[in-house]
């Protein structure tokens, strides 16, 4: 099993999307650790202007993992990216799909609206 930290603080919606992409896009297990930095002058210090931070157990910090790609390079790099989760969050087709015409796209637009395709 996988164990992350992620330093956050209370409120933080950019934690928030970054926690959604992670249960996304990661490949097995893994067991996340919260810290919450406001409750500590250091980490406040350290971390106030960076998060969210995600740190793996050799302790390697990926700041603005937010962003799918950069959190999706970041994964890849440890060999625990959900490559079929990458590809669809990305738009691009699973492997075959083109060939058979099965692809589509995840969302459509109609009448200004979103619907899930």
């Amino acid at each position: 099993m996988n164990r992350l930290t992620l330093y956050t603080t209370l409120g933080c919606h950019l934690c928030e999307r970054l926690e959604t992409l992670l249960a996304r896009l990661h490949h097995g297990e893994y067991r996340l650790e919260k810290v919450e930095i406001s409750e500590d002058e250091a980490l406040m210090e350290r971390y106030g202007v960076r998060i969210p931070v995600l740190v793996d157990e050799a302790g390697d910090e990926l700041d603005m993992g937010f962003e799918p790609s950069r959190l999706a390079a970041w994964l890849a790099d440890r060999h625990c990216l959900d490559e079929t989760a990458w590809r669809c969050q990305s738009g691009e087709m699973v492997s075959g799909e083109e060939e058979r015409g099965e692809w589509k796209p995840s969302v459509q637009r109609s009448t200004g609206r979103r619907y899930l395709g």
